[in-house]
């Protein structure tokens, strides 16, 4: 029966730059799946896209594929990423420029878009689609004039559609991260779109990888110490049959491993009811599966049921909400965290006396109280705590004036060794998130491929 591997190369923007050099050359692949996108990159490329208009994509995709581009074409690896970001098509041109700067034949870039829905707003508004905040309820109008970008998920089949329009790489805008591997799965064994424990096997197994490491023990909370050798954790691969079975594994020689704890954990990440996994191409059951240990980090998967999907898409929309700013500062022992919370409170009262309005404002005492609370008292005085503050404000100025305050606390309370923040805090821009449900019908993605030849 014929198999076909996929392996994942990054979980992230800012994952491991090894990690994809590693699954191209450690063993036999078809497909290398790259995930860079999450809800606060696509509002991180925005900023850069209003800056420049040549950017907007993740161009650490750029640089790995100037090394691995060779490899993969000659050795018929295909690459599917969504570090197109919302500017998809900028970044099939960098890669041609690559292989044209290398002499390399053979590039045929599939770029996928139709996500970005900016233009649409008002036609959806206007045609009844509320765009009302899925989490929250609140109504569209109160961040209309704000919005900065908007960006439907769009799931496999346009992958599928670039794979077999003859695509070596295929680029994404916002999809699913599921849908980098179920495309690939489609496309080779023909799969029919109505074929719901098919696609259900296929969406599984790409939500099995898609977080890269944390499927082969790199973020095992059952056993973390131990896992062997982290430093060169392998990456997991998708062993995927016809009959939608598939096995999870990754190349030999690499740390980390592939066990049905693994597995399960990582079935469980972000997933909300399992019986009822939503994306664009099927509503898979979680709860249909089972794993089996069938050798050394190779764990099958089998019995994928799944049913219809909804007839909407998820869209991620950002938009400009206010200012931010943090600021830390170290204080030693003896009396380190009675220093600190001094320190927090001097602070606290300047900046009322100076009036100055926030949204918000966090302290943090990081090693102590920063991810927990006060779960535990300490055990003794601790030899060093970090003071971290930081604040939401309508205005720039705010915050700016808010870290003139940060600066003076070096002189009092006794004990400070070092502030953190790199010199004067700059504020930040915030660009907050808002989900919304769209119809399906409203979306349509366009292939197009681009080749040097």
């Amino acid at each position: 029966m014929k198999t076909v591997r996929v392996a994942n190369g990054q979980a992230f923007w800012g994952d491991s730059p090894s990690a994809p050099v590693a699954q191209v050359r450690g063993g036999d692949i078809e497909y290398l799946t790259l995930d860079y996108l999450a809800e606060i990159t696509m509002s991180v490329l925005r900023k850069q896209y209003e800056r420049d208009a040549t950017a907007g994509y993740a161009k650490d995709f750029v640089g790995l594929m100037s090394e691995i581009m060779r490899e993969c074409i000659e050795r018929n690896i295909k690459v599917v990423a969504n570090a197109g970001g919302i500017n998809p098509e900028a970044c099939a041109r960098a890669l041609l420029e690559v292989a044209e700067e290398q002499g390399i034949r053979g590039l045929r870039v599939g770029v996928i878009t139709g996500d970005d829905i900016m233009g649409q707003l008002d036609d959806l508004l206007g045609g009844g689609v509320s765009l009302q905040n899925m989490e929250t309820g609140e109504q569209f109008d109160t961040v209309r004039d704000r919005i900065a970008s908007a960006n439907a998920y769009l799931g496999a089949e346009p992958i599928a559609r670039a794979l077999a329009e003859g695509a070596n790489v295929v680029i994404t805008g916002r999809c699913t991260d599921p849908g980098l591997v179920l495309g690939p799965l489609m496309h080779e064994f023909g799969w029919q779109w109505d074929d719901w424990d098919l696609l259900s096997a296929g969406t599984i197994a790409g939500h099995i990888i898609e977080c890269g490491a944390q499927a082969s023990g790199g973020n095992f909370q059952g056993g973390w110490e131990k896992m062997p050798d982290l430093a060169h954790v392998g990456y997991p691969i998708i062993e995927a049959r016809a009959n939608g079975t598939f096995i999870v594994t990754k190349h030999s020689g690499t740390g980390g491993a592939v066990t049905t704890a693994t597995v399960t954990e990582q079935l469980l990440y972000e997933i909300g009811d399992p019986t009822a996994y939503l994306s664009p191409d099927v509503t898979a059951d979680f709860t249909s599966i089972r794993l089996r240990e069938v050798g050394e980090d190779r764990v099958e998967v089998s019995g994928a049921q799944g049913s219809s999907p909804t007839d909407s898409l998820k869209v991620s929309m950002a938009y400009p909400d206010g200012f931010r700013g943090s600021g830390m500062i170290t204080w030693a022992w003896p009396d380190a965290i009675a220093k600190a919370e001094l320190a927090d409170s001097i602070l606290r009262t300047r900046l009322d006396e100076l009036g100055l309005s926030f949204r918000q404002i966090r302290t943090d005492l990081v090693g102590y109280n920063s991810v927990h609370g006060r779960l535990t008292p300490p055990a003794s005085d601790p030899s060093e705590v970090v003071l971290r503050v930081s604040v939401w404000a309508d205005d720039d100025r705010t915050v700016r004036r808010f870290a003139a305050e940060i600066a003076p606390l070096v002189m009092g309370p006794p004990g400070f060794t070092g502030l953190l923040a790199g010199g004067r805090i700059q504020p930040s821009r915030v660009m907050a998130y808002w989900p919304a449900l769209i119809p399906k019908s409203a979306v349509h993605p366009q292939v197009t491929i681009r080749e040097r030849a």
